[in-house]
């Protein structure tokens, strides 16, 4: 039951038939072929099978041990699962040759991190922050930073870590009390980081940590923060290690899930202080962290998504197979499988259809980034830089939230075998969970689509990708086979552009904008969710359409058009729905009174 099979043949249709492979049209991708990809996909597919993925049982029930030196075990197999991840060269797949790194595209980079957050979430997570302090320091840190650090991070031989969170700044990171103290060279950091993800481990030799904090005379609020690199181990001139600093590892947290991704209490500066070195510029920690963050955030939508994968497979091979009832007389009125029963595939098709859906909409996000990154257009990169800024927020919440349905509607598959941990159903539950959360949470993402990033533009971006919906929904309707979908597709899309300009309206108010953006943002973003996948899915019944016409009799082209008609017909009437929650308005809201 715990088998995982990375779905090779659903990405390599989102990137060679959705996205058509345009990131590796862009200049300095000319080495990477589609032939080159594919090899990739299929590699990266057994690491994920045959490595990770039958580690993840393990790791949820051995966990990661602290010991009383403050040293970390990870669980049996995980170091040897990471040495061959990092041995294949894994690591630096979406880091420029210049750093080192394979030099694939973005869209690549995300669909190997799917497969290997399907076989392993709680393992996956290690490389997934390593990513984002390469991208952190490659944008910020200085060149003595980059010569040190980067190699090995891009190896994956060191790891990284973001540490921004404290006991008592939870999510207001204006809050932040950790102390820089200047000292020649470099600086001296004391204070406590919680939840700090892979914080203390022994699967590398080295990790670094990136961590928000105040000197002295720093002002309060957040721009008296600035972002410091602290070692594990110190690095000699030589680029040897050298003697532990001083950071140690004081707990580590006993979770709902994730096992075996040691998330840990970080304690810096209880002798004479950890040696920091500072990265960018005085007081834009939060600027620079944020460059990491926007990495990890698109990662986490896609963490999301490799669960989903796997509940959904989990789900499947459980209803294929318990025998239970009997299929109505229409049908032969014989003993069946509970997969022959409608109600049952209604929760299959909707975990399938749903997980397609939120794989092409994050890898369409991935391939904007890619334009963004290395368009010969000033003006394509800036576009698509829009884009992927409105994507991020959308991809990573919704994602996760629809990861956590997908994955209790896989235990509700099982039934009362879904409950007990012997069948791993209930694990992928546990797991997914986190992902709402971390990263900023999903309130969070939802205040950024709907403040930040809607009010800059006037909706202009959200706006971009509301007209290619309306556009695809036009195609559909010249299809006749597909016409229906087209229309219930434009109606979706009329809702979410309405929803958006209610939105727009209201939060500009000077008196009562700030309350009518924190009231409406979830609801604004589920709508986003549910119109951009349904427009995904769109244009895989297209693709579809015309495999089929084109005498294609791949059982996938089929199972693809059931899916987009699951989503577009049954799926997106629940998101439209949102529109009639943002029109409600939020009176009930600011009048309800708290009591115990």
């Amino acid at each position: 039951m715990n088998y995982y099979a990375a779905p090779v043949r659903d990405l390599r249709f989102v990137l060679e038939e959705l996205l058509a492979h345009r990131s590796l049209a862009l200049p300095g991708f000319e080495e990477a072929t589609p032939d080159l990809v594919e090899a990739v996909l299929e590699e990266a597919a057994k690491l994920a099978g045959d490595v990770w993925g039958p580690l993840n049982s393990v790791g949820d029930r051995q966990g990661a041990k602290r010991h009383t030196d403050g040293s970390v075990t990870t669980s049996e197999g995980f170091a040897a699962a990471y040495q061959a991840y990092v041995e294949g060269g894994w690591n630096g797949i979406g880091v420029s040759e210049a750093l080192g790194g394979q030099n694939l595209p973005e869209v690549v980079a995300s669909a190997v991190q799917e497969m290997l957050h399907g076989a392993n979430m709680a393992l996956g997570l290690c490389p997934m922050l390593t990513a984002g302090a390469i991208e952190a320091l490659a944008h910020h840190g200085s060149e003595t930073l980059k010569t040190t650090y980067l190699p090995k991070l891009v190896e994956g031989t060191w790891t990284g870590t973001m540490n921004l969170t404290e006991p008592q700044a939870g999510s207001d990171l204006s809050k932040v009390r950790t102390k820089a103290i200047p000292e020649g060279d470099h600086y001296r950091i004391s204070g406590q980081k919680i939840y700090i993800t892979w914080g203390e481990h022994d699967a590398a030799e080295n990790i670094i940590h990136l961590v928000l904090a105040r000197k002295p005379d720093a002002p309060e609020g957040n721009k008296g923060i600035s972002l410091f690199l602290v070692p594990k181990f110190m690095v000699n001139a030589d680029g040897s290690l050298g003697e532990r600093n001083d950071v140690t590892c004081a707990s580590i947290e006993h979770k709902l899930g994730i096992h075996g991704s040691p998330t840990c209490t970080l304690s810096f500066g209880e002798n004479d202080g950890a040696i920091g070195y500072l990265v960018g510029e005085e007081g834009r920690g939060l600027n620079h962290m944020f460059t990491m963050m926007n990495e990890a955030r698109h990662k986490v939508g896609i963490q999301g998504i490799g669960v989903a994968e796997r509940a959904c497979q989990h789900a499947f091979a459980y209803a294929l197979d318990r025998t239970q009832g009997r299929a109505p007389k229409s049908r032969g009125g014989n003993e069946c499988t509970i997969s022959d029963h409608l109600d049952v595939r209604r929760m299959l098709l909707s975990m399938r259809a749903r997980t397609d859906a939120l794989r092409a909409l994050a890898l369409y996000c991935a391939g904007q980034l890619d334009l963004a990154r290395h368009s010969e257009s000033d003006s394509e990169r800036q576009t698509a830089q829009a884009c992927a800024d409105v994507l991020i927020p959308i991809v990573k919440s919704f994602s996760t939230d629809q990861a956590v349905d997908i994955a209790s509607m896989g235990i509700q598959v099982h039934g009362g075998m879904g409950y007990v941990e012997e069948t791993g159903a209930a694990q992928l539950l546990r797991d997914a969970r986190i992902a709402p959360i971390y990263e900023g949470t999903n309130g969070i993402q939802a205040l950024d689509l709907a403040g930040r990033k809607l009010q800059r533009d006037g909706g202009a971006a959200l706006s971009a990708l509301i007209d290619e919906v309306q556009k695809t929904a036009e195609t559909m309707r010249s299809e006749p086979s597909l016409a229906g979908m087209g229309s219930a597709l434009a109606v979706g899309a009329d809702d979410l552009r309405a929803a958006m300009q209610l939105v727009l309206e209201q939060g500009s108010d000077p008196e009562t904008g700030q309350d009518a953006v924190q009231a409406y943002a979830t609801p604004l973003l589920n709508l986003a969710g549910h119109v951009l996948c349904a427009w995904q899915m769109g244009n895989a019944a297209l693709h579809a359409t015309r495999a089929l016409q084109k005498g294609s009799d791949e059982p996938f082209y089929r199972v693809k058009l059931s899916s987009a008609n699951f989503v577009i017909t049954q799926w997106l009437p629940a998101g439209r729905a949102q529109r009639a929650v943002i029109e409600a308005g939020m009176q009930c809201l600011s009048e309800f009174e708290l009591t115990p």
